[in-house]
């Protein structure tokens, strides 16, 4: 029997929708994004309007370095370990922008959807905290963990079926993961 095969990340859909470290927000004309000097820690993709790019001299006179679109992305140089914003950013009309958390895409794009699922899962369980790890996790629906994750709700579940079945495995051969193996996913 031939293996399905994971499912293609497609940008077009993961910048589409709100979920974990995607926030979409709203900008007026004039409206400040963010100012030169800023902490860098987020890219923006817009998705609506146009927006410029500034960068202000030491005597005070501010330049246009770039006017961008819909479909453009700005404020990637956190990416390249930047850690303050080397120009600023303003709407020129009104915009809408998806701000997506730096470490949050380096995770879309490199990690698989099983592995951010886990990642949610533990982190809801409350898995590595100083407090106890809940026994259980709070009823949310698979079509909203697979927006949280990046997936489809298909994957979603035949993800959690293999890890209830491997959860059963494990306890017919009396074993338990080691607190370090959940850590990793972490």
């Amino acid at each position: 029997m031939k293996p399905k095969a994971a499912p293609i990340f497609n940008p077009k859909v993961f910048l589409a929708k709100v979920g974990q470290g995607r926030t979409l927000a709203e900008y007026k004309k004039s409206q400040r994004i963010f100012s030169q000097g800023d902490r860098a820690d987020a890219i923006f993709y817009i998705q609506r309007g146009k927006v410029k790019l500034t960068v202000v001299s030491k005597r005070g006179k501010e330049a246009v370095v770039a006017i961008l679109g819909p479909a453009d992305f700005f404020g990637e140089g956190c990416q390249a370990g930047q850690p303050l914003r080397m120009a600023g950013a303003a709407a020129m009309s009104e915009c809408s922008i998806m701000r997506l958390k730096s470490k949050d895409l380096v995770d879309q794009l490199f990690n698989s959807s099983e592995k951010r699922l886990a990642r949610v899962l533990l982190l809801m369980a409350n898995f590595g905290k100083e407090a106890k790890a809940e026994p259980m996790i709070p009823k949310i629906s698979q079509e909203t963990l697979a927006e949280i994750v990046g997936a489809t709700r298909s994957r979603v579940s035949f993800f959690m079926n293999r890890c209830s079945q491997l959860a059963a495995e494990c306890r017919i051969a009396r074993l338990t993961l080691p607190p370090v193996a959940c850590k990793t996913v972490l």
